[in-house]
């Protein structure tokens, strides 16, 4: 017989880094469910306040959307340290940001999401939540392999034959721009979700929160700082 609980499928568990997709997947998840956790994966990031993001984001949703703030339930971290150790990049070790023979950026950690979702579908199977919610996009990108449709479908599929009941991954996010992301926020929650996301979410590949921009905190030209200024630029209707 199966130990796994029951999973309401009014109810989700949000892959929750404190960046900007993930807080404005975390946003869409409680307005369509009923109740809501979040997990964090601590897999030995180079900057900290990537995690104290997480809380900063969660306890100021409850502010900024309040009609909704009973739905939030536990955060959850996973220590994947080990796991960070062995799939060294430019997030996990001081080295240059740069592209790799791949073409990929060297901010890519191996298999990170295939081993997040792996993750959250167990905890989500002994929590008892039926759908998976995570910030995954291929439009606008760092062209990471695992964040492709593709990907998440087959991660889908393995989980489910895996747990031996079926795993569903919500990604409000895959088909969208940067900019298209802010206006989700916006829709969501009005400028206080935006105001939020701004202050309190982080994205910068430097950790960086000494320098305030239009959109956030960051040092203004890595990878995931660049697509975020575009992508608000583009939304506020700024250069």
């Amino acid at each position: 017989m199966s130990d796994s609980v029951e999973k309401p499928a009014n109810s989700a568990l949000v892959l929750f880094s404190g960046g900007q997709d993930s807080a404005t997947c975390l946003a869409w998840a409680l307005a369509r469910f009923e109740r809501v956790e979040t997990v964090g994966f601590d897999y030995g990031q180079r900057h900290a306040v990537e995690m104290q993001a997480r809380l900063d984001v969660r306890d100021g949703l409850a502010e900024v959307l309040p009609g909704l703030a009973d739905r939030l339930g536990p955060d959850h971290v996973v220590d994947l340290t080990g796991y960070g150790r062995i799939a060294d990049s430019a997030l996990t070790a001081d080295r240059a940001i740069e592209m790799d023979a791949r073409g990929l950026p060297t901010t890519f950690v191996p298999g990170r999401n295939l081993v997040f979702l792996t993750c959250a579908a167990a905890l989500a199977d002994r929590r008892g939540l039926g759908v998976l919610v995570g910030g995954m996009c291929e439009t606008d990108s760092s062209g990471y392999p695992d964040c492709r449709r593709e990907t998440i479908d087959a991660m889908e599929r393995a989980l489910g034959l895996g747990l031996d009941q079926p795993v569903v991954i919500e990604t409000p996010l895959m088909a969208l721009t940067k900019a298209e992301t802010w206006a989700l926020a916006h829709d969501l929650g009005g400028e206080a979700l935006v105001g939020l996301i701004v202050e309190a979410s982080h994205t910068c590949y430097r950790g960086d929160r000494e320098h305030r921009h239009a959109w956030g905190y960051g040092c203004g030209d890595c990878p995931a700082c660049e697509l975020r200024a575009a992508g608000y630029g583009e939304w506020a209707g700024r250069p």
